[in-house]
């Protein structure tokens, strides 16, 4: 029986019409070690009657022979019976003695008349998932042999052994068991607990004859144990003998004999239902006999009629399972102020450590208030105090009805009941800092009669013990629990059950309504800073699914989420004796500790009944509650309530907060007096006070027992400061607000919390257009003042506000801080909040946007929003571990490791000492500077002498310190040395000069305060958190004064070169490391990338991580990897619930294991779910994989429900150049398809599509400071380079950027056309504030570090520019050099000299140049008062232009509008005055509708370009880079072959001579051919040879690491560049070679004016055949190719109807030859009555080549459907 294994088989029938069957089944099982024969499923374990229903589950158990792990399984049915036909939904085997469970989805029919007809089908699993192993337990119990000594009770069992204890043991089956002088065998699977010391084994009391005469109790069990086999003796070849020992492993049955022979009976013995046995003859351990004294408060209503239960647990021992306190010495058990005592007799359980106490909740009053509970071990005659001091009842407390305790010491509980009487019990937050509390969250699901009004009971297993069942009575959401859609929220405390394993959740089935469907279980533990959620998704229900009312449910680990651990807080409020003090209003309270550390607005009372209770005259009421640990010392608190209730004025006299201490022996009360209303109507009508502590009192108990008490003042508390706020409304017309407005000031030492500005003191009526408002607020001394957020709550009939500013005075320093705003907070205007953030006009730190919140202490206000970081600093590459940390001065870093380190922006570094010895293993930036005046003015010596600090440089440090930083460990604030600087830099010099000669520094110096900080993403997730130090200010400038000593050292040595630019002035290496990394990616050599990438730890711009380093432990392992944007596009399916609310991810994967993390696709605000049909757009910044092999995307729904049908994915990585298309149409499901909720694509089966190459930009926007400045209005971008321009981009307002005297930084990409020539900047002129103040552009190519700035310093504005434009054009400044000359265009444009040449419309034209192109330029201020008119020559003149060089066309077009629009061309001259030179472009056609080919648009080329003829021989250049590393260079020659479109070359051979060495390493060299032209070069195919041509000379270990090649074509100026980054072998034969394929083409001007020809495109657009495909709109094109774009042209065609559903259309578009086409832009201008449109495809022909290009789309431009947009850009697909 033992070696036998039972399958627990889980049927589960479709739930579709029909599905269900009458059927006979069977099924087969394939494992690896056997096969199992066909077994029919007759006998289901759950017994739902009539089987395989539709919708439901039936449960089979097969016991038969280990068969090993399944492979696969064959199940099927004999095709009998009326309904035969069956669909099977999937099959679900657990096999715990393997630790397996394994998912075979099937969904397809079983039927003769469905599908392929089939009624048997093999299965393989989909997932094999791990479960908690188990063992098989056979259990034989013996009943005796007297009269009435069998029972019809309900038998179980618990076994303990070494290693811990199983479950409860339920023991029935379905015979009639434990009859008189009968043997019941029972085969059981349980935890394996080792060696057995006890059973406890009982009843439940119930049934007709429940009385039970136990005799015995016999286990067996398989163990294995490893027996070593006789030594054997084997011959080999040589005779020799040698000995081999063989280890056999050999299965043991363990028996273990419990002999009881006595009752389990309530009328026999001692009528006791439980006993507890010890093995027959082998165990020491004796019963023990415990004393159990229940002590019941001395309140009203204390006692209780209810049943009550004790379980009483041992260290090491087990417990005592849960007993029943019956038989008390009172008659009335539990009656107020009562001790009633209790026997029980149980095994001993040595040392006690915890106990657990219940009630049923039964009787006329069962609600109890339980004192204490002291128990006395008999044996050892020991007392153990368990304090309890709370209410277990549902409308008292926290609604809970079970208590976990600890004991404390005897002390503790007499100096309690010393004070009995005198003061509020005490030992609460012990109880509570050594229990967990676990908030539980259970949601029903909605679904129609989900709800239920069963009684709720849950489980919480940990890896140690669990909670006992624990009722779920009392919600703190929902009066009504478990209704439909509802979440119900419940408290559960525990002592010790270590982490969460699983649960266990179900109802009694009582009620009028039992069927409950439960979605999922939420379980949050504050103290362990963790919450976990256990999907179900299941009805528990006896007549749904499989029947059961009672589920195990495990966490799902991507849904699991952990923070910062939460500490208790016993808080004492005590309320004035005075007459209306009480209140009735919700209390809060906010603690703060040093530097602005603060916990979450915390409610003290749970609900209504207990605001009402609490907070009463005279009364003192006490709070445990658990927050944020904000440190050692509490420097204030916020006190505050919300003015609801009907009595809300409150007159509070003190608060008293006790914590414990560090070491649990004792605790610390700190006491902060007020002793002032908080009432509207009373004192200064606040209701929030800021309290500062007045004394400490502490208690910790002695060695010997006793309790030391001490009593302190606090020394120094901060002071209260009153601060004046003017708040300036703007002058204009709806300025004024009418709503109630809110404030919150935040300093580097706190924040005020939310402040109501209530009462003005300037004005009756305040917020009025053009007013000034005063306001006065007393707080705690905030510091430095640098944000703050001002809201209001858009009530009454004129919510809308314009704010112009806010000035705040502080009265006590007298310091004046101006926070501009300048903007709408108004639902209907601008960006439609009515919060803003708004910062120090002169602050200069880091700004975060009003969109992130926070979880963590560090980085969140008291309101629970963010906080953003005001100080440069490290991001602490350490572990958990010690507090302290230790400095290490740039100079021993720099002799450490020198060139090792990476430094970032401005701050310093600190490490943890836990993790100093792993020090190069860890991910580090240290961020240091070496500022001006540092620079130079070491004086006296040579370099490598000890250098003269100078008193100049310290007090230039002084003097540029920055006040808005805070201070550090030392108490010095950068303020007070910035001011006393001329005081303190002599004193300062001699420190500094000492420490750096004995290389000491004092103790201040070398420790920070850490704290996290949140950055991006999920606030509960701890990797979005990064550690902040806050360290000394005099040690910042110590370092800073070494540091630019190593930094001259490290330049003049060349040990800091010029990619190092974390230690070179002006660089920073946030914006380099790109460029670093990809030098040496992880493609490199061909290993593995080691280092793991924590996006962290980037600088945060625009939400993107910037690229990072990472270095690994050895040297030799040192990889170097980068982080890159990935842009992903999802479509979902339009089946039925193909949607889901679950959370998306991705992960990349490149070749050799090297991939992404896990890359969270989290929804918009506003989007709770991937709707049917939705396209979702993501951005996300991921580590840089490569060449990408793999894809898989999934999402982290564990329940069945959780459906999601992907239909389309698409990759975009602009850094590559590459699209990635997967037509997926796959099922992510657990019950659709094949199962699985994740899915890896290969990138073979996507289609690869080139979408041209982007370059990474940090783009840094300067708003000028001047009034109205900033602006909501639209920009757009353009940038021209001389290897072309980018198209017009967005950039995005995103919440706070283009405001006035912002600098907003952020990344974008943008086309590869360095180096950059000019910029083009146009805003739309539309917003509520459409005037902007443009100061300058910089952009800064994070690949190679260039720097170019655009400086405009002008108004874009029609009303306030002196131009009345909203386009600016500006050269770009690359190292102080102008790019492009300013000039003046001079246009003469001759109309013809024929019939009607002529026209009344407007026109425009745009010229095109080496250097981009101008903009369109409208032709409206002639020479002649009437313009083009026939024969006749208008002159335009277009001044403070820049010049674009060299013309090669000009577009030009006009409107159609006017009497007579047809106008006859004959050319347009274009004189440059820069250059002095004319251009002329013939054209000597109609641009008429009626004339010629109708087109009102031309693209004229240069008539006087030279016209290049293509020779057939031209001159190659060809330049090699070898790669600077170890082994690179080559001593033999290399050959090379170039392919071309028009042929393939010559092998043209690199000779490498001694007397001029070639390809050495790090070198560049220079060769020239003559050839055969071969056109435009694809490839080049790359050779390594011997010098001297013989074979024997090639050897297998030369290697040639060829960096890049770059070929020029001498004629035409063409550069194709080849990127290598390979080992090319030597090889003696011709046929091993390399092949590279071209990366960049650089074509030259004089090539791309040679190919400007006219030519016809023949455009055919082909529309879908979906129902309503077509379209009434506009239709518009613009063609892309490599020689520029056609422009927009409209798709028109007089008396047709275009466009129709499954309709072909053609057009064609006359225009300069654009050379290869890239990409189409296709829109609409959504206009007609049925505008939505399906492109299927566009074709496009050159008429010239014969050449088609074929657009595939397949997609909707309809603002209805997919993604809403009506254009898209359309790729080639070959």
């Amino acid at each position: 029986m033992l070696k036998n294994v039972s399958y627990h088989i889980s049927v589960k029938t479709g739930d579709i019409p029909g599905a269900s069957s009458d059927s006979k089944v069977f099924i087969k099982l394939y494992g690896e070690k056997a096969d199992s024969s066909k077994e029919p499923l007759l006998v289901s374990d759950n017994d739902l009657g009539n089987y395989f229903e539709r919708g439901r589950v039936d449960e089979f158990t097969l016991d038969t022979m280990d068969i090993g792990k399944i492979n696969r399984i064959l199940i099927g049915h004999d095709n009998v019976g009326l309904r035969s036909g069956w669909f099977l939904a999937s099959v679900q085997i657990t096999v715990p003695v393997q630790g397996r469970q394994y998912m075979f989805p099937c969904n397809r029919w079983l039927d003769k008349d469905e599908a392929d007809g089939r009624v048997e089908v093999e299965l393989y699993p989909s997932e094999i998932v791990p479960i908690e192993k188990l063992i098989n337990y056979e259990v034989s119990v013996v009943t005796g042999d007297m009269r009435a000594a069998g029972t019809n009770a309900k038998v179980f069992m618990q076994i303990y052994g070494e290693t811990g204890k199983t479950e409860l043991i339920i023991l029935e089956n379905r015979s009639n068991n434990f009859e008189r002088g009968a043997t019941d065998i029972f085969k059981r699977e349980a935890a394996d607990v080792g060696k057995i010391y006890k059973i406890r084994i009982g009843h439940d009391g119930k049934g007709i004859g429940d009385g039970w005469f136990l005799e015995s109790v016999t286990l067996k069990r398989l163990t294995t144990k490893m027996k070593d086999s006789d030594k054997k003796k084997k011959k080999k070849k040589k005779s020799d003998e040698e000995e081999e020992e063989e280890t056999k492993v050999e299965e043991v049955m363990e028996v273990y004999t419990f002999v009881a022979h006595r009752w389990l009976a309530k009328d026999e013995g001692d009528k006791e239902l439980v006993v507890e046995l010890v093995p027959d003859e082998e165990s020491s351990l004796e019963e023990n006999t415990y004393e159990v004294r229940v002590l019941t408060g001395n309140m009203w209503g204390a006692g209780t009629d209810a049943n009550v239960f004790l379980s009483i647990y041992g260290i090491g021992r087990g417990d005592t399972g849960e007993r029943q306190l019956k038989r008390s010495n009172n008659l009335n058990k539990f009656e107020k102020g009562q001790v009633d005592v209790f026997t029980i007799k149980a095994i001993d359980l040595g040392e006690l450590k915890k106990l657990r106490i219940r009630h049923d909740n039964s009787g006329a009053s069962p609600s109890w208030f339980l004192e204490r509970v002291e128990i006395v071990d008999l044996k050892e005659s020991t007392t153990y105090y368990f304090p309890c001091q709370r209410w277990l009842a549902v409308e008292e407390d926290d609604g809970q009805i079970v208590r976990e305790l600890v004991p404390v010491d005897e002390a503790f509980v007499k100096k309690d009941s010393e004070n009995d009487g005198q003061s509020l019990a005490t030992l609460g937050l012990e109880q509570k800092a050594k229990s967990t509390t676990y908030t539980v969250k259970v949601k029903t699901g909605d679904k129609k009669n989900a709800g239920t009004d069963a009684n709720v009971f849950i489980t919480l297993y940990g890896s140690k013990d669990d909670t006992g069942i624990v009722s779920l009575k009392a919600s703190k959401i929902n009066k009504n629990k478990f209704e439909r859609g509802k979440v119900d929220e419940f408290t559960v405390e525990s002592v010790d059950i270590g982490n969460l394993k699983k649960i266990k959740i179900g109802h009694d089935n009582k009620g009028n309504s039992t069927g409950w469907f439960l979605e999922w279980v939420e379980i949050d533990a504050p103290s362990l800073g963790q919450c976990l959620k256990f999907p179900c998704g299941r009805w528990l229900d006896k007549s749904e699914d499989d029947g059961a009312i009672e589920r195990i449910i495990f966490p799902a680990e991507l849904q699991t989420t952990e923070y910062i651990p939460f500490v208790p807080y016993e808080i004492t409020v005590y309320t004035s004796d005075i007459f209306g003090a009480g209140t009735d209003a919700d209390v809060f309270i906010v603690l703060y500790g040093t530097d602005g550390i603060c916990t979450r607005q915390k409610s003290l009372c749970l609900n209504k009944r207990e605001q009402r209770m609490y907070f009463e005259r005279n009364s003192v009421n006490q709070f445990i509650v658990e927050l944020e640990d904000v440190g050692d010392i509490i420097e204030k608190i916020r006190i505050g309530h919300k003015g609801g209730g009907l009595n809300s004025g409150w007159h509070l006299d003190r608060v008293a907060i006790r914590r414990l201490l560090p070491n649990g022996k004792g605790s610390e009360t700190v006491t902060f007096p007020c002793e002032r209303w908080l009432a509207k109507s009373e004192d200064d009508g606040e209701i929030i006070r800021e309290l500062v502590p007045s004394d400490i009192f502490t208690e910790k108990l002695m060695k010997d027992g006793t309790l030391k008490q001490i009593e302190e003042e606090v020394e120094d508390p901060l002071e209260v400061h009153t601060y004046k706020i003017n708040v300036f409304t703007g002058d204009m017309y709806g300025a004024g607000t009418d709503a109630n407005v809110f404030l919150n000031i935040y300093g580097d030492l706190g924040d005020t919390g939310e402040r109501k500005l209530s009462k003005s003191e300037t004005n009756f009526n305040k917020f009025e257009r053009g007013q000034e408002d005063t306001f006065t607020i007393q707080a705690v001394d905030l510091g430095i003042l640098y944000k703050i957020k001002i809201r209001h709550d858009n009530s009454m009939f004129s919510p809308d506000w314009f704010l112009e500013k806010v000035e705040i005075l502080d009265e006590t320093t007298e310091e004046s801080f101006i926070f501009l705003c300048e903007r709408w907070l108004s639902k209907k205007k601008e960006d439609k909040k009515i919060e803003r953030t708004l910062y120090e006009q002169s602050y200069d730190g880091e700004r975060n946007s009003l969109d992130g919140s926070s979880f963590s202490l560090s980085s969140q206000d008291s309101n629970a929003n963010l906080k953003e970081t005001k100080k440069s600093s490290l991001v602490k590459a350490a572990e958990e571990g010690s507090r302290e940390t230790f400095r290490f001065f740039p100079y021993d870093m720099y002799l450490r490791h020198s060139g090792c380190w990476v430094g970032r922006g401005v701050g310093y570094g600190e490490l943890s000492k836990t993790t100093e010895k792993s020090l190069s293993s860890q991910k580090t930036s240290f961020n240091w500077e070496c500022s001006d005046p540092c620079a130079g003015r070491w004086g006296g010596g040579e370099q490598n002498e000890t250098p003269i600090i100078q008193e100049e440089m310290v007090g230039d440090l002084l003097h540029r310190l920055n006040t808005h930083k805070s201070m550090g460990p030392g108490g010095i604030h950068p303020r007070v040395l910035r001011e006393l600087a001329e005081a303190l830099t002599k004193a300062l010099s001699i420190l500094y000069q000492q420490s750096w000669l004995t290389r000491e520094a004092p103790v201040d110096w070398r420790v920070a305060n850490v704290m996290p900080t949140y950055k991006k993403g999920r606030k509960e997730d701890l990797g979005d958190y990064m550690p902040v130090s806050l360290t000394s200010v005099p040690g910042k400038v110590m370092e800073q004064t070494i540091l630019c000593a190593i930094t001259q050292h490290g330049q003049d040595n060349e040990d800091i070169r010029h990619r190092r630019n974390g230690f070179r002035k002006g660089r920073s290496s946030m914006t380099t490391l790109i460029s670093f990394c990809d030098k040496y990616s992880p493609g490199e050599t061909g290993s593995s990338c080691l280092g793991r990438v924590d996006p962290l730890l980037g600088k945060n711009l625009a939400g993107c991580p910037s690229p990072e380093i990472v270095v690994n432990g050895a040297k030799s392992s040192r990889r170097l990897v980068t982080m890159i944007p990935y842009h992903i596009t999802i479509t979902t399916g339009t089946e039925y619930d193909s949607s889901t609310d679950s959370r998306v991810y991705i992960i990349i994967m490149g070749p050799q294991k090297v991939q992404t993390e896990r890359l969270w696709l989290d929804l918009p605000e506003g989007k709770d779910e991937f709707a049917d049909g939705s396209v979702e757009k993501f951005s996300v910044w991921g580590l840089d994989v490569g060449e990408i092999k793999k894809v898989e995307v999934g999402h982290d729904g564990a329940t069945p429900e959780s459906c999601w049908l992907v239909e389309e994915l698409t990759i975009v990585v602009p850094t590559k150049g590459v699209m990635y298309n997967f037509v997926c149409k796959c099922w992510l499901a657990r019950d659709k398809g094949d199962g699985l909720t994740s899915r890896i694509l290969n990138i073979l089966d996507a289609d690869c599509i080139n979408i041209g190459l982007k370059i990474l930009y940090e783009v840094t926007v300067v708003t000028g400071d001047i009034e109205s400045g900033g602006t909501d209005t639209n920009i757009f971008m353009t940038v021209f380079g001389s290897n072309g321009n980018t198209e017009e981009m967005q950039l995005e307002k995103n919440g706070d950027r283009f405001e006035r005297g912002q600098e907003d930084s952020f990344i974008m990409e943008i086309a590869d056309i360095a180096p950059l020539r000019k910029m083009r900047i146009r805003t739309d002129g539309k917003g509520t504030r459409p005037h902007w103040f443009l100061e300058r552009i910089i952009l800064r190519n994070l690949t190679n570090q260039e720097v170019a700035t655009f400086t405009y310093g002008e108004w874009l504005s029609k009303l306030k520019s002196a131009k009345g434009s909203l386009v600016c054009e500006m050269p770009a400044v690359i190292n102080d050099e102008q790019m492009m000359e300013d000039t003046t265009y001079t246009l003469q444009v001759k109309t013809s000299d024929v019939g009607g040449a002529g026209t009344d419309a407007n026109v425009w034209l745009i010229l095109f140049g080496e250097n981009g192109d101008s903009g369109t330029l409208a032709l409206k201020e002639s020479n002649k008062s009437n313009k083009f008119e026939r024969n006749q020559m208008d002159e335009f003149n277009f001044s403070d232009m820049l010049s674009l060089g060299d013309l090669c066309k000009v577009r030009i077009w006009h409107d159609n509008k006017g009497i007579a629009p047809g106008w006859h061309l004959e050319y347009i001259d274009v004189k440059d005055s820069a250059m002095d030179k004319t251009f002329r472009f013939q054209c000597d056609r109609w641009l008429a509708k009626g004339e010629d080919d109708g087109q009102l648009i031309r693209e004229l080329a240069c008539a006087n370009n030279d016209i290049l003829e293509l020779k057939e021989r031209t001159t190659y250049e060809i330049v090699t880079v070898t790669s600077d590393r170890e082994d690179a260079e080559t001593k033999e020659n290399i050959w090379i072959i170039l392919e071309g479109k028009l042929g393939r070359s010559k092998e043209f051979l690199m000779e490498n001579s001694s007397k001029k060495r070639r390809f050495e390493r790090g070198a560049t060299d220079t060769f020239q051919f003559s050839s055969k032209n071969v056109g435009d070069i694809a490839a080049i195919c790359v050779g390594h040879c011997p010098k001297d041509g013989k074979k024997s000379s090639a050897k297998a270990d030369v290697f040639w690491h060829v960096q890049e090649i770059i070929v020029t074509e001498m004629e035409l100026c063409n550069k194709y560049f080849f990127r290598c980054n390979v080992k090319i072998p030597l090889r003696y034969k011709r046929r091993d070679y390399k092949v590279f394929e071209c990366a960049k083409v650089t074509e030259s001007f004089a090539s791309k004016a040679r190919s400007l020809v006219p030519v016809k495109y023949e455009t055919i657009v082909v529309t879908g055949f979906e129902k309503g495909s077509g379209t009434d709109a506009n239709v518009f094109i613009t063609i892309f190719g490599l020689n520029g774009d056609s422009g927009k042209r409209a798709l028109k065609q007089k008396f047709r109807n275009l466009f129709e559903r499954g309709k072909t259309n053609r057009f064609y578009l006359e225009t300069l030859d654009m050379g290869e086409l890239k990409k189409v832009r296709i829109e609409h201008d959504n206009s007609g009555l049925a505008p939505g449109w399906l492109v299927e495809r566009v074709e496009i022909t050159n008429s010239a080549t014969g050449v088609t290009t074929i657009f595939p789309c397949g997609k909707w431009l309809d603002e209805n459907r997919g993604d809403g947009l009506i254009w898209r850009e359309l790729f080639p697909r070959y």
